[in-house]
């Protein structure tokens, strides 16, 4: 009797069976199209445009980086100083009693502009040649703001007493810091001074001479449109270099691709697009704010160079807990040192208008041994793996083409920013992410075909001889390869 139940050789399970190998077939096509195999991954990378770049083109960005930078530097030479001093009208002691009586200052009209003030203070001695010395002083000191209405209400409650070393030559002494705010809330200070220990028989003090410095307000006014054009430029280059790769998937964008796509975000909110704040609002935290964003872009950027540079070794598929754990562990030590230091400044001088980090080095002391063993790990760290990087990739083609790209680049702007001061620095820093982004990016009509999977060394497929600007053997025989493969590609195409 034959049976009810279906045979396998029934044509519609037949059709089943195959539609579901067509469907398996498909989503293995496109699991291994957007998840390439480790190894297949280390051929699919975006292009980027510094492959296609010639040795005249190369030349014309260095030239036009240093042009913009020289505009900068010229800006800054051009411009308003930065700090402007104020004496006030010596005091003289000639009595003994003046040493020990209270002195009594008052500031000129002050503005947000002015952003911060320091009180300094120099002694003047009866002349007599050869006197050098160095002497432990105390110094009590109290504060008063002036409103508009001409009153005086007292910012802390309490004066403050503070210890400071006195060094002398012949007839003159350093300066000292007597005080600094970080902000201004009142158009004038009321400030008492009274100085102890003074008594010496060695010298007689003839005046007691006090500067106020403060940020100049026409630079003040220069930094704010500074920083708002950086911030207007950086937007539209993150923009733009967003926009150049949105044809390839994220997955195949080089190491370089991928950090700058993070380094450009910070670079904008590094130039601080809330720094107007500074003048609007009478608080610490605008200041404490872009300080902790300068941190962040600083330690990003560091992070970027030991990631970049051992990433050009390590291809394909990077561990997290061996390539980037250790990184992140040395750059988030420095971060959390300097934003420590930085809060810890901010807090006790709105504590104490008198504390001064440099001098009252007691609490800082462990801090500072602890970020300097850690930046001299992070700076042998970084040149090991410069120097491995250097060794292992001078003969691969043009894998030593984008380590002698950024290793030169960053080097300059390393011995700029020794000399470099606030302006300067600023564009330094934002003309080097802008150079970057442009020669990481992708050219206007680059593309790159899946069946070719897009090995570097095919990068240049399109360019003519003239535009082969590395020219080794060792290198032109690939190149030469991708031609022949693309016009295998070309000639079954036509066929079809």
């Amino acid at each position: 009797m034959d049976s009810e139940y279906p045979s396998f050789e029934n044509p519609l399970y037949t059709e089943l069976k195959y539609f579901c190998k067509k469907v398996k077939g498909a989503y293995m096509d496109l699991k291994e199209d957007l998840i390439p195999d480790k190894d297949d991954r280390y051929y699919r990378i975006a292009p980027m445009r510094l492959y296609t770049l010639s040795k005249r083109h190369f030349v014309l960005v260095f030239v036009v980086f240093f042009i913009c930078f020289g505009l900068i530097v010229f800006i800054g030479i051009a411009g308003p100083e930065i700090i402007t001093s104020r004496a006030l009208p010596p005091i003289s002691t000639k009595s003994k009693d003046s040493l020990t009586s209270p002195l009594k200052l008052q500031t000129p009209g002050l503005s947000t502009y002015n952003q911060e003030l320091w009180l300094m203070c120099r002694f003047e001695l009866n002349k007599s040649a050869g006197v050098e010395f160095t002497k432990m002083i105390s110094m009590m000191v109290g504060i008063s703001g002036v409103m508009q209405d001409t009153s005086v209400p007292n910012i802390r409650v309490d004066a403050h007493s503070h210890t400071r070393s006195l060094h002398c030559t012949n007839w003159l002494c350093d300066e000292i810091i007597v005080l600094h705010l970080g902000y201004l809330n009142y158009t004038e200070y009321m400030i008492t001074v009274n100085f102890y220990n003074l008594e010496n028989p060695q010298f007689s003090i003839r005046n007691v001479n006090f500067t106020l410095k403060m940020y100049n307000a026409s630079f003040s006014q220069v930094e704010i449109w500074f920083r708002f054009i950086f911030v207007v430029f950086t937007f539209m280059v993150t923009c733009l270099f967003a926009h150049s790769l949105r044809k390839f998937s994220m997955k195949d964008w080089a190491i370089e691709q991928k950090w700058m796509s993070i380094l450009l975000p910070l670079l904008l909110l590094y130039n601080d697009p809330f720094f107007p704040l500074s003048f609007l609002v009478n608080s610490w935290f605008p200041g404490m704010l872009d300080d902790l964003f300068q941190a962040v872009f600083l330690c990003a950027l560091l992070l970027f160079w030991l990631c970049v540079y051992h990433g050009f070794r390590v291809q394909g598929e990077r561990n997290f807990m061996t390539f980037y754990l250790p990184k992140l562990l040395i750059v988030g030590l420095l971060w959390l040192a300097a934003v420590t230091l930085g809060i810890w400044q901010t807090v006790n001088e709105l504590r104490d208008p008198t504390y001064q980090y440099r001098v009252d080095t007691s609490n800082f002391q462990g801090m500072k041994i602890f970020f300097l063993i850690v930046g001299s790990l992070y700076i042998l760290y970084l040149v090991f793996l410069i120097v491995r990087a250097c060794s292992e990739l001078k003969n691969m083609p043009y894998f030593d083409l984008r380590l002698k790209f950024l290793t030169g680049l960053t080097f300059i702007v390393l011995i700029i920013r020794l000399p470099a001061e606030f302006l300067s620095f600023y564009g330094l820093l934002n003309y080097y992410l802008y150079t970057l982004a442009y020669v990481y990016s992708p050219s206007k009509n680059a593309v790159y075909e899946s069946q070719l999977k897009d090995n570097p060394a095919f990068s240049m497929l399109n360019d003519s001889d003239d535009d082969v600007i590395y020219g080794s053997d060792y290198e032109e025989m690939p190149l030469q390869n991708g031609r022949a493969i693309k016009s295998k590609y070309k000639d079954e195409s036509d066929s079809d």
